[in-house]
């Protein structure tokens, strides 16, 4: 006595909950990816052709439009600005500054900044948005 079945047997995937686990994941990294770099002050960044990366250990010098000076989020006045940068840059080999400066401000702003950099023997690059 031999018993068949009248429909073979095929093998299904429950692809239900794979929407609710990419949907997830999506708000996973976006909320992450906000998160990512908390040293960085809200400026509106010149434009450039083209990027470069940095792959060191980057001291933030930021600029906004009212000509506050900030190194990675901690205010600094002006005029001890040459000070702060020799003490952070003490004990590094190779030093470079990444300074976002706020595109509203001139050129001669810009200027003294990176004279600054150059007494120090600083590398400085200037960080712009694409």
């Amino acid at each position: 006595m031999k018993l068949r079945r009248k429909s073979k047997f095929a093998a299904e995937v429950a692809t239900s909950s794979l929407n609710d686990i990419m949907f997830f994941l999506l708000l996973f990294f976006l909320i992450i990816s906000t998160v990512a770099n908390p040293n960085v002050i809200k400026l509106l960044l010149p434009k450039a052709a083209s990027t470069q990366q940095l792959s060191k250990k980057q001291v933030t010098l930021s600029v906004d439009a009212d000509k506050k000076y900030y190194i990675d989020k901690k205010p600094v006045d002006p005029a001890n600005l040459e000070n702060e940068l020799k003490q952070i840059m003490a004990g590094i080999a190779e030093p470079t500054v990444v300074v976002r400066f706020d595109k509203t401000l001139t050129v001669q702003d810009l200027v003294d900044v990176l004279q600054t950099g150059a007494k120090l023997n600083i590398k400085m690059v200037m960080a712009t948005s694409k």
